[in-house]
C-alpha cells in the first residue's frame, strides 16, 4: 500500500485540508447598500487589507481580512460618486480613486479623484487630488496601475462629451494621465484612443480602459468598444503612443449584455502583466466575459501576449464546467511572487438553466494561463434581484499566496459584501484520497475562528509517535504541542491556548504527523 509522504521542509508550500470543506467566508458589510466592489492587500504588510464599494463605502482590516471596520469616505470639494478602485503604491500607502459629484463648483462626474491613506485605510486625505476636469464633459470608469520601479501612478479612463446621448456629434474617448509625486499632482490628460465611440454607454462606447506596466517600464493599455478588445502602448513613460490602437480580439455579443436577474451586466476587461521574474515574466494577460457561445452561455475568457502586445494567443475558456451555463462579472489578479493567475466570477453551473441562483467561483492558472482549475468559494448561494443594482465589477487581490476575492450577495432585501480567506498553497491539494490510508485522522478545531482557546481533536488507528505543531502562514513553527510523543490507538483532545504562545490575530495551520503521514488544518485567531 502506497504511503503519502510530506516533507517538513515543504510545510509552508503544501498545506493539506479536506477538499469538501468550505473556504472561510467573511461578511465585510451589509449596510449602506454596498455594490461594485474593490479590494487590495498591502504587499508591504499583508495583515492590512482595504476594500471599497459604491458609492462611498470604505472598509479596512488589520488581520488579513478576518474582521473589518467600515466608514464613509468623504470629500467636501470633489464629492464621491462611485467606481471605486483601491490600490497601493510602492511604499505601502493606500489610495481610493473614484468619480466625483462636486457639491458646489463643477458638475456631476467631471473628474477622477484620488484620496490617500497612510495608516492602512483608517483615515483618508481630503480633499483628494484629481485629473481630467474638462468643463461639463463626463469622466468615467478609471483604471489604475503603479510603476513598481518609479512609484509613478498611471490612470486611464473614458471621457464622454455628453453621457448617455445618441447625438452623433458627441463621442467617447480614452484618456491617460500620470502622477510622479505619489498622487499629489497629475499631468494634463492625453487622448490615447485614435478612434472614438458613441456616448450611449453600451457596446459602441469606448469603456473599461485598464493600464499595465511591463518589466522595462512599458505602459500597456487595453479597452473595449465597437471593435472588441483593443490595445495601445507607450515606451517612453506615456509621452507618445502607437499612432493607432490595434485590435486584439472580438467580443461576440458586445461588452454590454443581459444576465437574468441582474439590472445590468457587462464583460468589461481586466488586465495584468506578470512581473514575477518567473518563466512567464512580461506576459500580458487580459480577462473578460462575453457571449461567444450564446446569450444563455456566457463564459469567462483569458488571452495573452508574450511579445509586448505584438501578437496574441487564442482565447482560453477560464470556467471549466460543461457548456450551457452562465458565468459573468469576472475580475483578475496576478500574484507577483509566483506568476499565478487568479480570476473570480459569478457562476450558475450548479443550477438549472432557468434558475437565477448564483455562486462565486475562483479560477487559478499555474501554467501561464494555458489551463485553469475552478473552485467554488462561497458558502451560501443567492438569487439577485433585477431591481437592485449590483455594479459593474467585483474584485480580487493576491499577494504571496494570500488571496482575497470580494463579491456582492443579496438576500432578505439586503445587499452584502463578502470575502473568502484563501491560501494559494492549499488550493490544488485533495485530501479525500488520503483518508483510507492514513493512520491518523485530524479534525477541524472547535471553535474556529477563536480568540483564546480551541479544541484540537485527532484519532489514531494504531499506536504511534506523534508530532503536533502550529505554523504561521509563512511556514514558521510557532507552537510545539507534542514532539515525538507516544500515543496508543484512540481519540485525543488538545486544548490549545493561542495567548500562551503570543499568537496575534491571523491565519495559522496545525499539523499532526506519525509514521510519515501528515495531516494539516487551517485555524483562525481573532
Amino acid at each position: 500500500m502506497k504511503k503519502y509522504i510530506f516533507s517538513y521542509l515543504t510545510i509552508s508550500l503544501l498545506t493539506v485540508f479536506y477538499a469538501s470543506a468550505q473556504y472561510t467566508n467573511v461578511m465585510i458589510s451589509n449596510t449602506n447598500s454596498p455594490e461594485e466592489v474593490t479590494i487590495r492587500i498591502n504587499p508591504k504588510n499583508t495583515n492590512q487589507v482595504v476594500a471599497g464599494a459604491n458609492i462611498n463605502n470604505v472598509f479596512h482590516s488589520n488581520n488579513g481580512g478576518l474582521t473589518w471596520s467600515s466608514s464613509i469616505i468623504t470629500d467636501t470639494v470633489n464629492g464621491v460618486w462611485g467606481d471605486p478602485i483601491v490600490f497601493t503604491d510602492t511604499t505601502g500607502n493606500f489610495f481610493y480613486s473614484h468619480l466625483s459629484n462636486p457639491p458646489s463648483a463643477g458638475t456631476w462626474v467631471d473628474r477622477i479623484v484620488f484620496q490617500k491613506s497612510i495608516d492602512g485605510g483608517i483615515t483618508w486625505s481630503t480633499p483628494g487630488t484629481y485629473t481630467g476636469h474638462n468643463g461639463t464633459k463626463v469622466q468615467d470608469k478609471e483604471g489604475i496601475v503603479v510603476n513598481k520601479n518609479t512609484n509613478e501612478i498611471y490612470v486611464t479612463w473614458t471621457q464622454f462629451d455628453s453621457y448617455g446621448t445618441t447625438n452623433p456629434l458627441d463621442s467617447s474617448v480614452i484618456l491617460f494621465s500620470k502622477s510622479v509625486d505619489a498622487g499629489a499632482t497629475w499631468t494634463i490628460p492625453l487622448r490615447i484612443s485614435k478612434e472614438a465611440g458613441n456616448c450611449v454607454d453600451s457596446d459602441s462606447t469606448m469603456e473599461g480602459a485598464i493600464p499595465m506596466v511591463g518589466p522595462a517600464g512599458e505602459i500597456y493599455v487595453i479597452w473595449t468598444g465597437p471593435n472588441g478588445l483593443v490595445f495601445n502602448k507607450s515606451l517612453d513613460d506615456g509621452l507618445t503612443w502607437l499612432p493607432h490602437e490595434t485590435v486584439i480580439t472580438s467580443m461576440p455579443g458586445g461588452w454590454d449584455y443581459n444576465i437574468a436577474g441582474l439590472q445590468r451586466c457587462n464583460g468589461l476587461p481586466q488586465a495584468m502583466c506578470d512581473l514575477s521574474g518567473g518563466p512567464n515574466n512580461g506576459t500580458i494577460y487580459i480577462n473578460w466575459t462575453d457571449q461567444h457561445n450564446g446569450s444563455l452561455d456566457t463564459d469567462v475568457w483569458l488571452i495573452k501576449s508574450t511579445d509586448g502586445g505584438t501578437t496574441w494567443s487564442s482565447p482560453v475558456r477560464v470556467n471549466d464546467d460543461v457548456a450551457g451555463k452562465q458565468q459573468f462579472l469576472s475580475w483578475m489578479d496576478v500574484d507577483q511572487s509566483n506568476g499565478n493567475i487568479y480570476c473570480v466570477f459569478y457562476d450558475r453551473r450548479n443550477f438549472a438553466t432557468s434558475s437565477q441562483l448564483t455562486d462565486v467561483y475562483l479560477a487559478r492558472s499555474v501554467d501561464g494561463g494555458t489551463t485553469f482549475k475552478n473552485y467554488k468559494i462561497n458558502q451560501t448561494s443567492f438569487t439577485p434581484s433585477p431591481s437592485i443594482f449590483f455594479g459593474d465589477y467585483i474584485g480580487i487581490s493576491a499577494v504571496n499566496n494570500m488571496v482575497r476575492p470580494i463579491w456582492m450577495a443579496y438576500g432578505a432585501g439586503t445587499l452584502s459584501v463578502w470575502t473568502a480567506l484563501i491560501d494559494g498553497t492549499t488550493l490544488s491539494i485533495d485530501e479525500s484520497n488520503l483518508n483510507a490510508f492514513s493512520p491518523v485522522d485530524l479534525q477541524q478545531n472547535e471553535p474556529n475562528p477563536f480568540s483564546q482557546t480551541t479544541w484540537i481533536k485527532f484519532n489514531l488507528k494504531k499506536s504511534a509517535k506523534v508530532n503536533l505543531f502550529v505554523y504561521d502562514v509563512l511556514g514558521n513553527k510557532v507552537a510545539s504541542l507534542y514532539h515525538y510523543e507516544q500515543f496508543n490507538e484512540g481519540n485525543y483532545d488538545y486544548i490549545f491556548n493561542a495567548s500562551a504562545y503570543n499568537l496575534k490575530p491571523g491565519v495559522y495551520y496545525y499539523t499532526i504527523d506519525c509514521d510519515e503521514y501528515q495531516r494539516t488544518k487551517k485555524m483562525i485567531v481573532y
